[in-house]
């Protein structure tokens, strides 16, 4: 199993309910598919830098999950099919990738022990 960060980019007309079940039926492929979400972050409405498909704002969703490395192929399937999503973008993490996520959920490194520092 390998760690990796999904961000996508929603099309901005969806409505709150909609973002929340096309979040859940990633959710569910990730886990379908024997892998684990390890954390969610909906980051809401963003504008961009530059216009996508003739829109200046988006609705960005960023998660972290572990899963197979046959599996993003399915994902990336899926997305392409979904005319909700503008962009997608998949990052393979290395393990310092995860400690720092970890760490940056949960209040920095405050909470590290000296030891480890």
């Amino acid at each position: 199993m390998n760690n990796y960060e999904l961000m996508v980019i929603f099309t901005p007309i969806l409505s709150e309910e909609e973002f929340k079940a096309a979040q859940k039926k990633y959710a569910e492929l990730v886990v379908e598919a024997g892998g684990e979400i390890v954390h969610s972050n909906p980051w809401g409405l963003k504008s961009f830098a530059y216009p996508i498909q003739k829109k200046t704002t988006g609705i960005y969703w960023v998660v972290e999950y572990t899963a197979s490395s046959d599996f993003n192929e399915k994902l990336k399937v899926q997305i392409l099919r979904d005319e909700q999503i503008m962009r997608h973008m998949v990052t393979k993490l290395d393990k310092n990738a995860v400690e720092y996520n970890y760490v940056k959920r949960n209040g920095g490194f405050k909470n590290l022990d000296k030891a480890k520092v």
